[in-house]
């Protein structure tokens, strides 16, 4: 069993993010209950990432003296698994907005599926999404898109090692992607509809592997909370 020492110290939490949970949220929540187990006044506790809501998967949590290495836990690869539907986009690319453009998909084969992802992979240039945490002047750019005002975004260069489909069922479209710090799927998952000559947004995500980190390995919020019982 852990001790508030070994908190203070440092560890490394593996915390399968469950959805409509921020990344926020799970680090102040963690936070909480550790300072309640232990009765203490306050610890530091920071992620490695973030994680949109609508996301599963690995967050890395680091307490006490291991946030010193947050930044390198970021920098490190990321694997991520998830679902595009073809033949519409939305403004968040992803189901927090709803579809707002309809295209037609009569034209792609699981071929030209196949093919369009050495398109992805190697070094690409891709915009964050408007709906993203990413600030320009002081604040969110998701702040800008739910005012309804237009803001500039730059593009950036991001690295996809591995762009593998793993099933393609209709219009849903399972994959497996290996990436660069700051890759955004919701904007890949755009940008793949686009080169397809339709559209298309990402339904679901989950990331599997943050480096060596393996979501495998990753316990729910629920039984982190137990282990500080035991």
């Amino acid at each position: 069993m852990k001790t508030v020492d070994d908190y203070q110290a440092g560890e490394v939490l593996l915390i399968d993010k469950p959805l409509n949970w921020t990344s926020f949220q799970v680090v102040n929540k963690l936070r909480w209950e550790i300072r309640q187990a232990f009765n203490i006044k306050k610890i530091k506790v920071g992620h490695a990432g973030t994680l949109d809501p609508l996301a599963t998967g690995l967050l890395v949590i680091c307490t006490g003296k291991m946030t010193k290495q947050i930044d390198t836990f970021q920098g490190q690869i990321k694997e991520y698994t998830g679902t595009f539907v073809l033949g519409g986009t939305t403004p968040s690319y992803d189901l927090e907005t709803e579809v707002n453009e309809t295209f037609e998909t009569k034209h792609i084969t699981e071929d030209l599926i196949h093919s369009t992802t050495a398109q992805f992979t190697g070094e690409i240039e891709q915009f964050p999404p408007i709906f993203s945490a990413l600030k320009k002047d002081g604040k969110r750019l998701y702040e800008y898109a739910r005012a309804g005002e237009t803001v500039e975004i730059k593009s950036r260069k991001v690295q996809v090692s591995e762009f593998e489909i793993t099933k393609i069922d209709g219009l849903n479209i399972d994959f497996r992607i290996v990436c660069s710090k700051g890759t955004y799927i919701r904007s890949l998952a755009h940008d793949f509809g686009r080169a397809l000559q339709s559209g298309a947004h990402l339904s679901a995500l989950r990331r599997t592997k943050i480096g060596d980190f393996n979501v495998a390995n990753g316990v729910s919020i629920e039984d982190f909370i137990a282990s500080l019982k035991v």
